[in-house]
This record gives structure tokens, C-alpha cells and sequence, in this order.
């Protein structure tokens, strides 16, 4: 048989025929050389697979997915015992790895089902242990706690964990018993039809149940909590002494990023800094991810391998590289623990492993194939990965450099070269890379920023060309030591020194950001375009040949995807507040509630919130003014206004939101008036206005969720117009 190289030579087009006849030939001979690299596809099809399976309408039974995709997998066994024409060996396997996808995100969200918390919020007592520190919400800082009894909830229907903002109280130390009272209620449906869903996030992590705490927070007596909740508090405890401590020695200035790239507690990062780092393309610094460990276990790497090299009894006698290779997998293991394993440390930790112990096994550390096994591996372990913009931004930037290093060219070393003239030839040869690699990941994480976080840092390359050297040179190298010395009271001098690097990591994020123009707005394309950059980003960096190029307009497509017509109004999923356009900007009714949310709608739709007096607001009502773009009016309390006040709203405005429930009748002034009320909200979550020749179209957010367990959609059909 003769092999794919043979096979694309004698394909190959010939200059002499022209048209389809020579675009068929190349189809047909690329098509043939890249049958050998068919196994860098699995990831990506079984990742498709559990995004399909998160992304489905209704949720599936779980024996159909199992017969498919045992099916598919027999059919490939098949296939390849009988010698079936290549291409169609490939094609199955890529449908059978679509379908284990599909199937081990099934077999997770079952396996982490837990008890939500069900109907509005209402204030309860909470007795349990405090699991960890999350990392602050907008409300401010936040606790992940194991409940041991909440009032009014049968042991049956109790959370396995719940998450509290915790307002002024001080914030007590993972393992802690304590006794709390919270306003609580189910995690928190999309802010808008068709945004990220962050209770599927909470369904996944096992939290049933989010709120914020009333008054003081007190300790408790409670009974010994089982052994692996008793471990994960230990090293959590651990992980929060560590972050205490080094925040106090390298103070306020540095120490919340130092704590943060070091524990991934973020409880001690100003909002300036934040703001900072993300309007100059920097934030992806504050969250520990492949950066991180690849700087970690790269400096233990070369450090071990070094001290191997300096010792010639044992150079003489060890494998150097391996050694240097244990050691580095130790250091990314450790790190892995310390940060407290958040998916993204998951994700970087996993993928440094496999290159390490490709060295161990006498294989290239850092190739495609590597790539492919460390993301099944995630995605098998956690498939709910998939649907997250963290790993899908990791793993599109990892291929990209990784394919870059595969193709850049590496020049023959030369003999006895002057000083003089080498290390300027490394010093070119190290900024070319230096700036080919943050093009090329900026190139392939910017469709996911767009569409995700709908933010653009016009600078993100300079800024990043600018801060490599004090990350990868000062920052993180001696945060690594300082911490390792820090429980010996050693960890001091070498903290300092990276907290100079932090300050001068924050000087040149301010520098960036007071650019004029240097972040920009971009709204969401729809959603199935994602699916096709995603795909175009693959066939750059996974296929050989001219043909490849066809990814390119298709990675594009974010950036080049026309927009649909913002909508007119927006309204939060309880009816709290609510948003209208004018121009390129959303003006905000009421600034104090669900600014997230409303702030989120804004960028989703490229629309700028601003808190123009367009609105008059009092304590109960929100009423137009002369000029507002949309004459909406909003009741916020939960108690529905009576007939006389309902009827000055219906006369002011052409929407009228009712936060409480629908009033038993209607006055007459509301009958050409789009009433909405807590009934529609309570089935239809959070809503956008699209104004019509012939009245106002509504589109809801809880259709487009599904029947899922994450969701608890209700059968009434909220959709259409009205």
C-alpha cells in the first residue's frame, strides 16, 4: 500500500488543468497527507460533542447516547479490522469521539446532581463550614459553604454547597464552623436571552444554592464533617495562611496580584488594577492558567537540570532531563494544589504533565499530538469544560503556538561565533518569537474574547511584548521561591523583588489603558458563529497544506459576522430594572440593582452603559422623561401598585414592568399598553424589546435555556409577540 506521501505527489495538481479539476486533485491529495493527523481532530469533535450536549433543548436520555456512541465505537473497531478505505475509518472515529463528547457530559451532569434551591429569596439560617474563599463577586467578597442544616429545607432537599456574599463581616478561614443568616435563593438564570448561563457554572460545581449574608456571621458547634470535605478544607486552610501571608509581605500595592497568581485568591486586587489589566489585554494574568505553569515548571525544569549539570559525579551517572522533567512535574503538581486547582490551573496543569512525562518516556515534549491527549483528557474528566471561555481560549491559544512552533524554522547552530555577534543574533532571534507567539495567541483567543467579553484591548500586543520579560524573567520566578521559602520565614527578599516587577507590570497596564481608544466594545455574533471560527482555527493550526488557508476567513468570522439590530430595551430576569438604547449607548433606570447584569446586556449588544437622566426614578417607580428613547416605566417593589398609581404609569408610558404579580384587574388605561409582570418573569426570566411597525416583539430568556436541570424551565410558552 502505498504511503500518503507517494499518494500527494501523484496528486498533485498539475499547472496544466485548471478550474474544478485541479481544486478536486489538491482536495483529494491534502486530503490523503493529512489522513496521519486525523487523531489531532478528537479533541475537537468530542469537545463539540459535550458543547452540543450543553447547548440541547431538552435533555437527553442517557441510553440513547450510550447505544450511538457504542455503535460508532463498534463500527470503527469494524472498520479498521476490515480494512476500510481510510477516509471512512476517520470519519467514523471523528462521529464516534462527537458522541463519547456528548455521552461523558451526560454521565457527568449526573453524576454531580445536587439539590437547588427553589422559588424566590427568602432569608434562612445556615449552619456549615466554610470551604473555601471565592474569589469576590460584584457585591464584594464571597464564601463557598458546605450547609449542614438551613432552615426550612429537609436534609433531602439541602444544598451540597452554597455561595454567600458576605458584605462587611471578615472573612472567616476555610474549615471554619459558622452559623450565618442569608438571603438566599436558586443560582442566578442568564442576564439576557441567549448570554452565558452561570447557573449551568453553579450545577457543575454542585452549588444549589446563592445569596448574600444579613448581619454578622458567628461560630458554631457542629459534628466532624466527612473525611474528603475535612481534606479539602485543610488545604484550603493552608492555601488562605499562605495568601495572608504573603500579602502582608509585599503589602497592598502588589500583593493582591502576587496572592493571586500564586493561591488564585483574588480577594486583595483592587477594581482599579482590574480595570487596568483588562483595558490594556493583561488580564489574563490575574488567572492562573498555562502562562503560569509553563513559567513554573519551566524554571524548576531548568533549575533542576542545572543543578544536575553542576554536580559531574551525578552527570555522569543520571539522566539529567528526566530528573529536570520529575522535578518539574512535582513543582506543577504542587502549584496545582496550592492555587487551589481552579479549571483553568486544571487545564495548564494537565497539559504541562503530558509534555513532562513525554520527556520522561523519550518523546517530543511539546507537539500537536501531546496537545490532543492532554485535552481529551480534560474534557473526559471534565467535559463541562467545553462550554467555558477559559479552556476554549487556552486550548485555541496552545494549539496556535504550538503549531507555530512547528513550523518556525530553526537554523542550523553555528561553530565558534563571536560573542559579539551570537547574542545579539539571540536577542533578535528571541523578540521575532516573542512577537510572532503574542500575535499568534492574541490571533487565536480574540474570537473568544469578542464573543464571550465582548472587549477588544487595541494595545494587548505591545502590552504583552512589554510585561513577558517581568513575568517570565521576575515576576513568577521569584514568587515561586519567595512562596516556597515564605512558611521558613525566608520568602521576604525574593517576594520584594517580584513586587517590583508587579508595580512595573501595573505601571505599563495604566500606560496602556489611558490610551484614548484603548479598549473597544464588540457585540456577540450569534452563537453558531463561534462554532465556525472555532473550526477555522483548527484547520489553521491542524492541517497541512494550502488548503489550511481556508481557515482563515472562517476564524474571521467573529469579527466579520454583520450584526443584527440591537433591541430596544432590556428588562432584568426578576423585573428589578431594566436598560434601553439610544444610539450606541444603553441608558440604565437604576444604577443600585443588577448593575452587572445590565452592564453585561450592554456589552452583549456593543451598547455603552451610561446613566443618562433620561428616567425619573423615586423610591418605588421609575417614570420617562421628555425624550427618553423608550417610554417604559418600572414598579421594582414586590408588592404590585394599586389601580391608581398602575394607571399613571400606563398613561406615562408603552411598557409598563411590574415586578410583583399580575394585579387581579387591569385598568383601563393599560389595555394598549405591554404589561409585563412577576408571573411573566417567573417563567420567562430576563426579556428584550424589539419595537415593530405593529406593536413590540419580546424574546425571553428561558426558552432558549431548554428543559435542563440546571434551568427548572416551566412549560408555559413565554415567546412571541405581544
Amino acid at each position: 500500500m502505498l504511503g500518503s506521501d507517494v499518494l500527494a505527489g501523484d496528486l498533485a495538481p498539475s499547472p496544466r488543468l485548471g478550474g474544478w479539476a485541479a481544486l478536486k486533485r489538491l482536495i483529494l491529495a491534502e486530503g490523503l497527507a493529512n489522513l496521519d493527523r486525523a487523531f489531532l481532530w478528537a479533541p475537537a469533535m468530542f469537545g463539540l460533542g459535550a458543547a452540543a450536549y450543553l447547548e440541547a433543548p431538552a435533555e437527553p436520555l442517557l441510553w440513547p447516547l450510550a447505544a450511538v456512541a457504542a455503535t460508532l465505537a463498534a463500527a470503527w473497531a469494524l472498520a479498521r479490522r476490515w480494512n476500510a478505505p481510510r477516509g471512512l475509518i476517520v470519519l467514523v472515529s471523528l462521529a464516534a469521539f462527537f458522541m463519547a463528547g456528548g455521552l461523558a457530559a451526560k454521565l457527568r451532569s449526573d453524576r454531580v446532581a445536587a439539590p437547588l434551591m427553589s422559588g424566590e429569596r427568602i432569608v434562612r439560617r445556615v449552619d456549615g463550614f466554610v470551604v473555601d474563599v471565592a474569589s469576590p463577586g460584584a457585591g464584594g467578597q464571597r464564601l463557598v459553604v458546605a450547609p449542614v442544616a438551613i432552615s426550612g429545607l429537609a436534609p433531602e432537599r439541602t444544598p451540597r454547597r452554597i455561595r454567600v456574599t458576605i458584605g462587611q463581616n471578615p472573612i472567616p478561614a476555610p474549615g471554619s464552623a459558622v452559623h450565618l443568616r442569608a438571603m438566599l435563593g436558586q443560582p442566578p438564570p442568564p442576564a439576557a436571552p441567549g448570554s452565558y448561563d452561570f447557573a449551568r457554572d453553579a450545577w457543575f460545581d454542585s452549588i444549589g444554592g446563592v445569596g448574600f449574608v444579613i448581619g454578622d456571621i458567628g461560630d458554631v458547634s457542629l459534628d466532624a464533617p466527612p473525611a474528603r470535605l475535612r481534606i479539602a478544607m485543610a488545604v484550603n486552610a493552608f492555601r488562605w495562611s499562605l495568601a495572608q501571608r504573603i500579602f502582608a509581605r509585599m503589602g497592598p500595592s502588589s500583593g493582591g496580584i502576587g496572592v493571586a497568581m500564586v493561591t488564585g485568591h483574588e480577594a486583595w486586587i483592587t477594581q482599579a488594577q482590574t480595570d487596568a489589566m483588562r483595558a490594556s489585554g493583561l488580564a489574563h494574568i490575574l488567572s492562573i492558567s498555562g502562562l503560569h505553569m509553563a513559567i513554573v515548571g519551566g524554571f524548576v525544569f531548568g533549575l533542576a537540570r542545572l543543578a544536575v549539570a553542576a554536580w559531574p559525579w551525578l552527570a555522569l551517572r543520571a539522566p539529567g532531563k528526566k530528573i529536570a522533567a520529575i522535578a518539574g512535574l512535582l513543582s506543577v503538581l504542587a502549584y496545582l494544589v496550592i492555587s487551589g486547582a481552579p479549571p483553568p490551573a486544571e487545564r495548564s496543569a494537565i497539559t504541562a504533565s503530558v509534555a513532562f512525562l513525554a520527556i520522561l518516556f523519550d518523546r517530543r515534549a511539546i507537539t500537536l499530538h501531546g496537545l490532543a491527549v492532554a485535552a481529551l483528557l480534560i474534557l473526559a474528566w471534565k467535559p463541562e469544560a467545553a462550554g467555558e471561555p477559559g479552556f476554549q481560549m487556552s486550548f485555541a491559544a496552545t494549539a496556535a503556538l504550538v503549531a507555530l512552533a512547528e513550523a518556525w524554522p530553526r537554523p542550523l547552530k553555528e561553530i565558534s561565533t563571536p560573542w559579539w555577534i551570537r547574542w545579539p543574533q539571540a536577542g533578535l532571534a528571541w523578540l521575532a518569537i516573542s512577537v510572532a507567539a503574542s500575535f499568534v495567541a492574541g490571533l487565536a483567543t480574540g474570537p473568544f474574547a469578542m464573543q464571550h467579553f465582548n472587549r477588544v484591548a487595541i494595545w494587548g500586543l505591545p502590552a504583552n511584548l512589554a510585561v513577558e520579560p517581568l513575568s517570565s524573567f521576575v515576576i513568577m520566578p521569584f514568587l515561586a521561591i519567595g512562596t516556597v521559602l515564605e512558611p521558613l520565614g525566608l520568602g521576604g527578599p525574593f517576594l520584594a523583588v517580584a513586587g517590583w516587577g508587579i508595580d512595573a507590570m501595573v505601571a505599563v497596564a495604566n500606560a496602556f489603558a489611558g490610551v484614548h481608544g484603548a479598549q473597544r466594545i464588540v457585540a456577540s455574533a450569534p452563537p453558531q458563529v463561534l462554532v465556525v471560527a472555532f473550526l477555522g482555527l483548527m484547520m489553521l493550526c491542524l492541517w497541512r497544506g494550502r488548503l489550511r488557508w481556508i481557515g482563515a476567513p472562517m476564524a474571521l468570522s467573529i469579527a466579520l459576522w454583520p450584526r443584527p439590530e440591537p433591541p430596544d430595551a432590556w428588562i432584568a430576569a426578576d423585573g428589578a430594572t431594566a436598560a434601553v438604547r439610544t444610539g450606541d449607548a444603553a441608558v440604565l433606570l437604576r444604577t443600585d440593582a443588577k448593575r452587572f447584569g445590565a452592564e453585561l446586556w450592554a456589552r452583549r449588544r456593543g451598547l455603552e452603559p451610561t446613566t443618562w437622566s433620561l428616567y425619573g426614578c423615586d423610591r418605588r417607580v421609575c417614570v420617562p422623561a421628555t425624550g427618553a428613547p423608550v417610554r417604559l416605566a418600572l414598579a421594582w417593589s414586590r408588592k404590585t401598585p394599586d389601580a391608581e398609581i398602575l394607571s399613571g404609569l400606563c398613561a406615562a408610558a408603552e411598557v409598563v414592568v411590574v415586578r410583583g404579580p399580575r394585579p387581579e384587574r387591569i385598568p383601563p388605561l393599560c389595555n394598549d399598553t405591554v404589561l409585563l409582570t412577576g408571573e411573566d418573569f417567573a417563567q420567562g426570566g430576563a426579556a428584550e424589546l424589539y419595537r415593530h411597525l405593529d406593536g413590540w416583539r419580546i424574546a425571553w430568556a428561558q426558552p432558549l435555556r431548554g428543559d435542563r436541570p440546571w434551568s427548572h424551565l416551566l412549560t408555559a410558552d413565554v415567546t412571541g409577540d405581544r
